[in-house]
């Protein structure tokens, strides 16, 4: 089941400069392993050693932040949208 996946600047490089893209899955963890099949080294930047989330890389699904539902094991079905936002931290 395809869902869109939305690419931030900082990772456009791994996706050849698509700011949107395709993915299957699932639950966001599936789609992230599908994500890194089609472009290698996006889930290196998306998690740590440890294989868990890295803590400044947020996951919305529909514009719901996953840390409120299930996580990576947020279900998704055909045509959600998964949105990456990086963490943006400064200030005076």
């Amino acid at each position: 089941m395809p869902v869109i996946v939305r690419i931030p600047s900082p990772l456009l490089k791994l996706t050849k400069n698509q700011g949107e893209v395709s993915a299957e899955g699932n639950n966001v963890k599936e789609v992230f392993n599908n994500l890194d099949s089609q472009f290698p080294g996006l889930k290196e930047r998306l998690y740590d050693e440890s294989g868990n989330l890295r803590r400044f890389v947020n996951v919305y699904v529909n514009d719901e932040d996953i840390r409120f539902k299930d996580g990576e094991a947020t279900a998704l079905k055909n045509g959600d949208e998964v949105s990456i936002i990086p963490a943006i931290a400064g200030g005076k």
